[in-house]
């Protein structure tokens, strides 16, 4: 569901739930967030998210190792450490259970990686495959990372190249090159677990976090730079891009939701260079499963950056945050 109608649809029901009530829930009603977070006590608050969808691509392994990646995405967008998760399925009646069971593996694999545990989950019949987690985690309560917090100065640090919606799009439509297809799938799933422990491990550097997912990276950015009452700048020349990305744009291989993107956020945008149009698609296209956006306080940047590099975990620094309008975004 693309961000408008999305808004539309929660708006009547801000305010059923007054935070004053649920003092313990201390992310999920007041400002949106990746992940619920509830406090269980002065050491300990478990983290709660969901997520499912159909196929992105073709091999039912691999869609389950993705659509499991980027639930558990949401719980380390948060700071958080994965601890069990439940299955989420829709399937139709018609399809080998073959074709499940190799899903339902290669979510489990995926959350084994994880250091977490399967431990249930629901199956209802339905038109076509669907498959995600209900995931949990646990974190503590004072060191939450939420989406907002950014302050002008910042850094912003990436952890994934974006342009899996194009690729996979072009995957659909059969004009996909293998190897460029094998790079998403890779990128798609891949934890974020080892940027999210570099990232708590810096501590009181790192102002924000968010994932990259549905709402592209000027969706996502847009939502933390409103949250935080700043402005962020984006360099586009130091975003990463998947291989074949911007050849797929450019040949129209453009998902629904990219497009919705840019229709909703755009009007946030200052473009403050000249981009063709397949460059620009590439900032609002819709993710799955893509990287953690962080901002992270400039003195503490170039030692994250070396410790992301000792590691052999990717990061690039994609810009800064700026004073300017909340929620405004520049392209320089």
């Amino acid at each position: 569901m693309g961000p408008e109608a999305l808004e539309q649809i929660l708006r009547p029901l801000a305010g059923m739930f007054d935070a004053k009530r649920y003092p313990d829930l201390l992310r999920g009603l007041e400002a949106p967030d990746d992940a619920l977070v509830w406090r269980l006590d002065s050491e300990r608050a478990i983290v709660q998210t969901a997520d499912f969808f159909p196929p992105v691509v073709d091999d039912p392994y691999d869609f389950g190792s993705i659509a499991a990646a980027n639930a558990l995405s949401d719980i380390y967008a948060m700071g958080a450490v994965p601890l069990f998760a439940i299955n989420l399925v829709g399937f139709p009646e018609g399809l080998d259970r073959a074709v499940l069971g190799e899903i339902l593996r290669g979510g489990a694999e995926k959350v084994r990686e994880a250091g977490a545990v399967v431990a249930g989950g629901h199956t209802t019949t339905d038109r076509e495959p669907k498959y995600g987690l209900a995931a949990t985690g646990i974190v503590h309560p004072d060191r939450i990372l939420s989406k907002g917090g950014a302050r002008p100065g910042d850094v912003l640090l990436l952890t994934k190249p974006i342009g899996s919606g194009v690729v996979t799009t072009a995957h659909k439509a059969g004009k996909v090159e293998r190897a460029d297809l094998e790079a998403a799938v890779a990128s798609m799933a891949r934890l974020s677990a080892g940027a999210s422990m570099l990232l708590r491990d810096a501590g009181a550097a790192v102002h924000a976090l968010t994932d990259i997912t549905g709402f592209g990276l000027l969706g996502h950015a847009h939502e933390m730079a409103e949250q935080s009452g700043v402005a962020l700048g984006l360099r586009w020349s130091d975003v990463p891009l998947l291989p074949g990305a911007e050849r797929y744009a450019g040949g129209g291989m453009v998902p629904g939701g990219s497009r919705r993107n840019e229709s909703h956020y755009g009007a946030w945008v200052s473009w403050e260079r000249s981009l063709r149009d397949r460059e620009r698609l590439l900032l609002f296209d819709a993710q799955t499963s893509g990287g953690l956006l962080a901002a992270v306080e400039p003195g503490g940047a170039e030692a994250l950056l070396a410790a992301f590099a000792s590691a052999s975990e990717p990061v690039w620094r994609v810009g800064e945050a700026v004073e300017g309008k909340a929620g405004s975004l520049r392209v320089l």
